[in-house]
């Protein structure tokens, strides 16, 4: 049980940061002074959390999971004390001022980051047999749920109240430090309390050559979907990252069949449950991205709330997340069925994505939390049972690989989820009789400036239709999960 909670508590930390630092970066820019890029202080965490899941999946499935998971934590840390001192010490050769330093040690923070986001669910199947897991596995459905949405409302807190911890730090920087002292106890709980299993015998080695071909297709990818302006260069330095990325996954497609030890065995495609669940998962990241970008926003620049309002109207989000994932993992473990589970789930998220669609300027507080927490309810038991289902149906030794691939999807999901609503939203804003730029300088980004009318009236029409698409896309995703074979859930982990 300690082992666990180590393994939670770095998950949180590690999914924390995916989100805490959005509501810090004003602050961020315009004490070190780098406005100009402050997107990438987020992009360069996304890209490297991301990109890196498979590739420590494929590690776990060889070599001793207890090393993997301190050696993600240690290099966790190391880049949040770094982030902390970003700047600290001026210009700093060879890397620049004190943004580019933040970008890069946030590259650092996300290579560990990867690891804590994947080997959870591996460590997990580790401990539990398949017919046991669920209830376990709920627990990190709920921590990824919790972290989504706290996320923005700490880092909030942190940089306009932190300077109060330690009078001449300022109080951004506590965003990074407080993983310090966290992750140094769960370190603690992985290295003194984690079985000290026995290192996988394997003839096989580690295929470098796929790995950097992975990583050459998804960084660009990734960073590529996470690129939202309209200048004619950067548009077409995007649609140049599309075309490396996609020339290297052929590569990478041809290198894997190819390969005696391929970073993701293809043939699990050809497994049904591996297969269904991954795509239903994906689905179900771009609607659940749509929901947590995007409902701040509404809620600051047409519901006029104050920003610690709106973040607070998240938590009904967190909370039914939270109750629908430890809920749904206690039942999968007593009744031994998923699929029903499952489609009940996502079709009650789908009628709280569909709720939102109704949202106008008139709407009450009290009925957008009633709406945010049935989306949790019905999002919650999606996050431990794909995990779940998918490592019950292929080859215990490739649990690593086929439990990273999940995460891979639903990540992948939300990035692609972010550039499409982000886009839908461009496009209304982009259609009023203002220019784009003019109408986007007066999005709040502070929540005492008014919000005029029209641009109530356009953020309005342009989260209806995010909400639409994302309700649309929810229905496939329970469609999918109909396709989704029902298997005996094991009760050993041979």
């Amino acid at each position: 049980m300690l082992t666990l909670i180590g393994v939670l508590l770095a998950l949180f930390l590690g999914a924390l940061d995916q989100t805490i630092v959005a509501t810090a970066l004003p602050k961020i820019a315009s004490d070190l002074q780098g406005i100009d890029r402050f997107s990438w202080v987020a992009t360069a965490y996304l890209v490297a959390s991301t990109t890196l899941v498979p590739i420590y999946g494929k590690l776990a499935d060889m070599y001793n999971q207890k090393k993997i998971e301190l050696t993600a934590i240690c290099i966790f840390l190391i880049g949040s004390f770094l982030c902390g001192v970003s700047g600290e010490f001026g210009s700093l050769p060879l890397i620049g001022d004190g943004m580019n330093q933040l970008i890069l040690f946030r590259t650092i923070q996300g290579i560990g980051g990867a690891g804590l986001f994947a080997m959870a669910f591996i460590i997990i199947a580790g401990l539990f047999p398949p017919a046991e897991r669920g209830k376990y596995q709920g627990m990190v459905g709920a921590v990824f749920g919790l972290s989504s949405v706290l996320g923005p409302t700490l880092g909030g807190l942190l940089a306009d109240h932190g300077s109060m911890l330690v009078p001449g730090i300022e109080g951004w920087r506590w965003v990074f430090y407080v993983n310090v002292p966290f992750g140094a106890l769960a370190l603690w709980f992985i290295a003194f309390r984690m079985p000290n299993s026995v290192s996988k015998k394997t003839v096989k080695k580690f295929d470098y050559l796929s790995a950097l071909l992975l990583i050459a297709a998804l960084m660009p990818l990734v960073t590529a979907l996470q690129m939202h302006g309209s200048d004619h260069s950067e548009q077409i330095f995007r649609s140049a990252l599309f075309i490396f990325a996609f020339i290297a996954f052929i590569l990478l497609y041809f290198r894997s069949i190819r390969s005696d030890n391929p970073i993701l065995n293809l043939q699990l495609f050809s497994n049904s449950v591996f297969k269904t669940a991954n795509t239903a998962t994906f689905l179900i990241g771009i609607s659940f991205m749509s929901l947590v970008i995007f409902m701040p926003l509404y809620m600051v620049n047409v519901l006029q709330m104050e920003a610690t309002t709106a973040g607070l109207t998240m938590v009904p989000l967190s909370a039914g997340m939270l109750i629908g994932s430890i809920g749904a993992g206690q039942i999968v473990s007593r009744i031994n069925h998923y699929k029903m589970i499952l489609l009940i789930s996502i079709a009650f998220a789908a009628v709280g994505v569909f709720l939102l669609t109704t949202m106008n300027m008139e709407t009450k507080l009290w009925e957008i939390c009633m709406y945010l927490t049935i989306c949790g309810i019905g999002l919650g038991p999606t996050m431990p049972l794909f995990p779940l289902i998918v490592q019950n149906a292929v080859d215990p030794n490739e649990i690593g690989q086929s439990t990273s691939a999940v995460q891979f999807f639903r990540q992948i999901g939300g990035a692609i989820g972010a550039s499409l609503m982000g886009a839908i939203l461009n496009f209304n804003l982009a259609k009023s009789k203002h220019q784009f730029a003019e109408l986007t300088g007066e999005i709040s980004t502070r929540s005492q400036a008014p919000t005029p009318m029209e641009l109530q009236s356009l953020i309005s029409t342009a989260a209806t239709q995010i909400f639409i698409t994302a309700f649309f896309i929810m229905l496939l995703a329970w469609a999918i999960t109909w396709l989704v074979p029902q298997l005996v859930l094991r009760k050993t982990n041979d």
